[in-house]
């Protein structure tokens, strides 16, 4: 089908980044040649790979390439290689929409990080839009590719003014060449046409780049002694140097998975991190395995310093790269790393793996599943072993996406729990792992005491820790939603059972129940007031000076989970929870006073709403009616206050 030239809008979104990048004063403007290396590198992977199976799809042009074609002159710089290539749908596809790109996500995560110029080169390349980094420095970017199989080309053209043309052209071999147009550099503005400003680049971002990196350098040699003129004594007439034009690696291609660990250094270490990683900053730790026996294979593994911007998008890509001796074989391998270590990065390069092997066939893959058993034992090895403050950054960045690993992971569920750290109720907002918990326990304690929410503050200073704390028992505090998920499926820790301190009765002290006997008819007309709000009002195993809280059955829904589950939109059927009442109050023993002197007075039901209100405000909750809250409150600072003006002789009308 024949293509003529055709002009086309970019979607709303893609102009919006055109825009910005466009228009922002990158302090990195240099990362457009490793994004342009990067997309020529992804190309080469994707024909490489494909050739495993179809061998005629290379042609002739079997040795692979990126080059760089700087030209001073006319201001231009061309990142070409012979890769997989694109048809003439692929470029609208890929380049003139971006449907699969996250160009709405990064855009979202450059609102939050205005300000912060050394992230953004980071979400350039995390978020898959690295083509659009061309236009921080070229005024016009044109590109010309061929699809392996295909022998009509593409041509793509912008100036990154919201719309690009794009037609069928002619081009001599498969491959992608995308050509910038750059704008006059700035007095402080390096030049990208420069070969030492080229090789710098090269160095810094794409020197583990798999393939040659080359472009063609000017070099002076001696002229050879037969082409020289030379005068009537023998001697050189003029210069004795030439001129010539020599094609020159830019790159190492170290495989750097493959040597040994004394050979490489620190630096080199978080070079290559860089490059498969996009991340501007150094890793927090790096691990470099080679495992050796019945099958060998070699692993380099990095955890990054923060979480990565996208790592919440649904499109995301896992950071392992699979290799059979040192070919490319698939990026994403979320086979290799469970979904609570998505964050990981690195390279995993198995010689005995099966070249053709698909996605389906790595799922049940014996020497897969081996591989993915010892890379997760070497893991827990490290975070096992890493230095506190080290650590307690780890968690504090990855912390919630570990804990995933409890629900999900049996296997691994006690590896994973002795990992985990939380603030207590006498960890002074420092985190402290349940083995520290544990060591701090109380003689004849055989419980882990617990309580969940989304508020530090409001649970450390919860009412149903008052007798937990009365009687000196540490509390663990958990604040993440998945925390709730954490405690049903782990269960105990070192046998010792989790206990949460706002369900079921705590059992600390022996019920009086003389007493609880004096309160059963109050209590009754309280269940009754309350019938539509509680399933149950009872005297108090948890509270020491609050009035009232709210508590459930021992295999009740909490009440966070249940503000979780209808905060992701899901329909639960409300849970009627236990309204506790301080029967040791002086303030409950007053009101029991006026039931008991007249069951009728109209107050009581005031005070028994008022009691239930008060509990749902203690736990952060939000009370049903406020103005009827507010109303009875001033009333009973009114009363209060009159009754103490008439005590003192200087009563007031009210």
């Amino acid at each position: 089908m024949d293509h003529k030239k055709e002009t086309r809008q970019f979607k709303t979104e893609v102009q919006q980044l055109m825009k910005l990048i466009i228009n922002s004063l990158y302090s990195h403007p240099e990362i457009f040649l490793r994004e342009l290396i990067s997309n020529a590198s992804d190309a080469i992977d994707k024909i490489r790979f494909k050739s495993q199976t179809d061998p005629n799809i290379l042609g002739q042009d079997t040795e692979f390439r990126i080059r760089i074609i700087p030209d001073r002159q006319n201001r231009t710089i061309t990142v070409e290689d012979n890769g997989i290539g694109m048809t003439y749908d692929e470029v609208i596809e890929n380049i003139g929409t971006i449907a699969q790109s996250g160009t709405r996500a990064f855009l979202e995560a450059m609102e939050k990080a205005k300000g912060k110029d050394s992230l953004l080169p980071e979400l350039i390349g995390q978020f898959g839009v690295g083509f659009y980094s061309s236009f921080i420095v070229a005024e016009k970017v044109t590109l010309l590719t061929r699809a392996a199989g295909q022998e009509k080309a593409v041509r793509w053209e912008s100036s990154g003014d919201g719309s690009y043309t794009v037609e069928e052209a002619e081009k001599d071999s498969r491959g992608t060449a995308v050509t910038l147009k750059l704008r006059q550099p700035g007095d402080d503005e390096p030049d990208y046409t420069d070969e030492w400003t080229i090789r710098g680049i090269v160095k810094r971002h794409s020197d583990f780049v798999s393939y040659p990196i080359v472009m063609d350098v000017e070099r002076q040699e001696p002229i050879p002694d037969d082409q020289l003129i030379k005068d009537k004594d023998g001697k050189p007439i003029g210069s004795t140097t030439r001129t010539v034009k020599k094609q020159e690696t830019l790159n190492s291609m170290k495989a750097i998975w493959t040597k040994n660990r004394t050979e490489v250094s620190e630096e080199e270490y978080t070079e290559f991190y860089k490059h498969i990683s996009h991340d501007w900053e150094a890793p927090l730790a790096h691990l470099h395995i080679r495992f050796e026996g019945t099958t060998e294979y070699q692993a380099l593994l990095y955890i990054p310093s923060r979480l990565p911007f996208d790592f919440t998008l649904r499109e995301r890509r896992h950071g392992i790269h699979l290799y059979s001796k040192r070919v490319f074989i698939m990026d994403d391998c979320r086979e290799l790393m469970p979904e609570y270590l998505g964050f990981i990065y690195g390279v995993v390069d198995a010689p005995d793996l099966n070249l053709n092997i698909s996605r389906e066939i790595l799922q049940h893959d014996s020497l897969v599943r081996n591989i993915r058993k010892n890379l997760l034992k070497r893991i827990f090895d490290l975070l096992e072993n890493m230095e506190p403050e080290k650590y307690e950054k780890f968690f504090s960045e990855f912390g919630a996406i570990l804990k995933i690993g409890i629900p999900t992971d049996r296997e691994n569920r006690e590896r994973i729990a002795k990992l985990l750290r939380y603030r207590t109720t006498k960890s002074e907002g420092k985190f402290v792992s349940l083995q520290n918990y544990l060591e701090r326990m109380q003689p004849g304690q055989d419980e882990i005491y617990y309580i969940t929410g989304d508020n530090f503050a409001a649970l450390s200073n919860s009412p149903h820790l008052e007798r937990l704390k009365e009687k000196d028992l540490e509390v663990v505090l958990m604040t993440d939603p998945i925390d709730e998920w954490v405690v049903q499926h782990l269960g105990q820790y070192e046998d010792k059972k989790f206990t949460s301190a706002e369900k079921g009765d705590l059992g600390l002290d022996k019920p009086d129940d003389k007493k609880s006997g004096e309160f059963s008819g109050f209590m009754a007309f309280l269940k009754d007031e309350l019938k539509d709000l509680v399933k149950e009002v009872k005297p108090s195993t948890h509270l020491k000076d609050s009035l009232s809280c709210l508590s459930g059955e021992a295999y009740d829904m909490s009440a966070y989970m249940e503000k979780i589950l209808r905060a992701t939109g899901q329909k639960t059927q409300p849970v009627k929870r236990v309204l506790e009442i301080n029967i040791d109050h002086p303030a409950i023993a007053n009101v029991k006073f006026v039931y008991e002197k007249d069951r009728t007075n109209p107050v009581l039901k005031d005070y028994a709403r008022l009691l239930y209100d008060l509990a749902v405000v203690a736990e952060g909750g939000k009370v049903e009616d406020p103005s009827r809250f507010s109303r009875t409150i001033g009333q009973l600072m009114a009363e209060a206050i009159t009754a103490e003006e008439l005590m003192t002789g200087d009563a007031i009308e009210v």
